[in-house]
């Protein structure tokens, strides 16, 4: 069964981002596991939201297969942000989704939790500073199977979000279908929260992946939230010196 992931990962800038570090990284769909929304670890916008996950599903008899999730998302004034994963279910499912994990990240002391509910496990890192450098866009907007188009302004959840469509052309001699497969990627990006509100992928090999940030509580989030529940064990799983 399709799963939801929403994960920390490493971040791409993109053009008109103007703090390359405080950019989400670029949706990733893939064939049996949906990326979530990056919550940009930036102290001072404090948050709770809703997100909307929805993936369909091109299935080889022509016909398709719809499911979708939510999950919670929170961030404090410290920069520390809750990011949850829940089982992706049918579209005809009504009820609420199990919880699968949870993940916890301080930018201060750069410690990543990440929640085990079944065997109630914390499983703690410290991530390393990422490195700055060049990113892999510069050489993809020089080759000509990439574009990238600014699609102007819209809002969203009451904040001003500006979009872009990135379309990669992958050739017919590296699809083993006998013609061109056109992957179309599209973010509407929040400068205020420094967050992709909406982001789209489109394969025509695996489907369209939609995920959405709704409910936006521009309020404090409970500080628990934040916190290794009661009852976990916490495992330091960072490399012996």
């Amino acid at each position: 069964m399709l799963r939801c992931c929403l994960v920390l990962a490493a971040a791409l800038p993109v053009l008109f981002a103007q703090d390359a570090g405080l950019r989400p990284p670029p949706y990733r769909g893939v064939n049996m596991v949906m990326d979530g929304v990056f919550v940009t670890p930036v102290p001072g916008l404090p948050f709770s939201a809703v997100v909307q996950l929805e993936s369909t599903q091109f299935l080889a008899d022509g016909t398709s297969a719809r499911r979708r999730s939510i999950a919670t998302i929170d961030r404090d004034s410290q920069g520390r942000i809750y990011n949850e994963r829940r089982q992706l279910m049918p579209a005809s499912f009504g009820g609420t989704p199990r919880v699968l994990g949870g993940h916890i990240f301080d930018p201060q002391t750069r410690l990543s939790t990440f929640l085990d509910p079944y065997r109630r496990l914390a499983r703690q890192t410290t991530v390393a500073e990422r490195p700055a450098g060049a990113t892999p866009l510069a050489a993809l907007l020089s080759t000509p199977n990439f574009k990238q188009e600014d699609l102007g302004t819209e809002t969203l959840e009451n904040v001003t979000v500006r979009g872009l469509r990135q379309t990669r052309t992958i050739p017919a001699a590296a699809t083993g279908t006998a013609k061109d497969i056109v992957v179309t990627d599209e973010y509407w990006y929040s400068d205020e929260l420094h967050m992709n509100m909406l982001t789209k992928h489109n394969d025509p090999r695996t489907g369209m992946q939609v995920v959405t940030i709704t409910q936006v509580n521009r309020t404090e989030p409970d500080a628990a939230v934040f916190q290794v529940p009661a009852g976990y064990k916490v495992v330091d799983e960072n490399p012996a010196n």
